[in-house]
């Protein structure tokens, strides 16, 4: 009897510690089974609770009556799927007739509360099926990505979902991406995830940091160009339109549209074309916008309306190109400019992080998902990285991405220096890596150049 005290003592306090140190490994070794258990158990009485349940038939009143049974109880969708995961429940659902897929995505907090889980997230699979995803405890409190994860061609996992998902970057799907946020509040961490799993991928990245280069200029060794001012940031951009420009005459080249060749061997951007003819696509990554859409004088005026032209050109054509734009700023509204509108209507990915104000969020949302505002402004400033994503579909999701260090991003870089490759038209802005960084010559307040690696 005292061994078995004591045993038991010890798988509490195993619990315990798992529970404050290792919510995954609480969650798959004890809180999985005891959820399943509960939402079994309760399934039942929580969805008759939250109305989710229809009434018996006719044929089946009228089959009662002609046994003299009791009338038929209402029915509950039919659970077609329990599945546990490393973050929660996964429960896949067959409405029963009259039902709709809003039904069950308006009774999801209710469902949370009755459950006693930490979140519960619905979406449909198909006509009829839905599936509900429950977490049982906050994943994004401390990030910890899966070990196995589905990445593909430019499909980069980036970030974690509050429903336990990975959220990728996909830049086939979603060609063109905003990310706003204050200052402190994760940018930077979220855009080393993404050149991080860029970093083994066969792209060419390139990179505007107004900054004087201080965030991108230390990734150097995985860049084929990088601009750290306006000026230079215009030359590049040029460069790039006309490198689109050249892409499309290749891609114009290997059409072969004639009345004999099938549909399916006709090229309409850079993926139809043969691998040994394809262009490596490029992901531009402009780390503070308004830097390039500010001016004081008349020819800034000139060059800045020069930038946002090419930055449009690139956002309404480059996708067939390769060419796609992840653009970063603490604001992106109307007071930038002329231009300025137009190139946001062109982003499709918006992800916002924690913002100073509403109208910061509404320039994310406010066009595609008017609900994630105030999710966006909602969140608190003592939890850097959880921000808000989007898309054109009205959509919208918490997210998190894993803490990665500027060290860590650079030995990634590093490490994949050999995938960098070599664009003839933009050698100009080709870093040179090796050089020291000059000092501040008078002014001792001043930054100096960041120090290439």
């Amino acid at each position: 009897m005292a061994a078995l005290t004591v045993a038991l003592v010890l798988v509490i306090a195993a619990a315990v510690i798992l529970r404050w140190r290792r919510p995954a490994w609480y969650w798959l070794a004890f809180g999985a089974v005891f959820a399943a258990v509960r939402v079994l158990f309760q399934y039942t009485s929580v969805m008759d609770a939250c109305g989710l349940t229809v009434p018996p038939s006719r044929w089946r009143l009228a089959m009662a009556r002609l046994a003299n049974r009791p009338v038929p109880e209402s029915r509950a969708p039919r659970i077609l799927r329990l599945r546990p995961t490393r973050t929660g429940l996964v429960l896949r659902l067959k409405l029963r007739p009259g039902q709709d897929a809003f039904d069950v995505s308006a009774s999801c907090d209710r469902l949370r509360h009755s459950f006693a889980m930490y979140g519960v997230a619905s979406r449909e699979l198909r006509s009829g099926v839905v599936e509900v995803r429950m977490t049982g405890y906050d994943v994004l409190k401390r990030v910890q990505m899966p070990a196995r994860t589905d990445p593909a061609p430019m499909r980069v996992p980036v970030a974690l979902r509050e429903d336990g998902a990975v959220h990728y970057r996909d830049y086939r799907a979603v060609p063109h991406g905003l990310t706003l946020g204050a200052t402190e509040s994760g940018k930077s961490v979220y855009q080393r995830n993404l050149v991080a799993g860029l970093a083994p991928m066969d792209v060419a990245l390139v990179g505007i940091d107004c900054k004087q280069g201080v965030e991108l200029f230390p990734l150097a060794r995985r860049f084929s160009a990088l601009a750290d001012n306006p000026d230079t940031a215009l030359d590049l951009l040029e460069a790039l339109v006309s490198h689109m420009a050249d892409v499309y005459q290749v891609i114009r080249a290997e059409q072969r549209i004639t009345v004999n060749v099938p549909d399916a061997e006709i090229a309409a951007d850079i993926w139809d074309l043969p691998d040994h003819l394809r262009p490596l696509p490029i992901v531009v990554l402009v780390d503070e916008v308004a830097e390039l859409a500010l001016f004081a004088t008349k020819d800034e005026e000139k060059r800045r309306d020069r930038i946002i032209t090419a930055l449009v050109r690139l956002a309404q054509l480059g996708r067939a190109a390769g060419i796609y734009l992840e653009i970063c700023g603490q604001r992106f509204g109307s007071e930038l400019g002329k231009g300025i509108t137009m190139l946001r209507a062109q982003l499709t990915g918006r992800t916002a992080h924690r913002v100073n104000d509403e109208s910061s969020a509404n320039m994310a949302f406010g066009d595609i998902a008017p609900d994630a505002v105030l999710a966006a402004i909602q969140i608190p400033a003592e939890t850097p990285g959880i921000a808000v994503t989007g898309d054109s579909s009205g959509g919208w999701a918490r997210i998190r991405a894993p803490h990665i260090t500027l060290r860590q991003a650079v030995n990634l870089c590093n490490k994949h220096a050999g995938r960098t490759p070599d664009l003839p038209a933009l050698a100009p802005f080709r870093p040179v890596v090796g050089t020291p960084a000059p000092a501040p010559v008078s002014e001792p307040l001043a930054k100096a150049a960041p120090a290439t690696v």
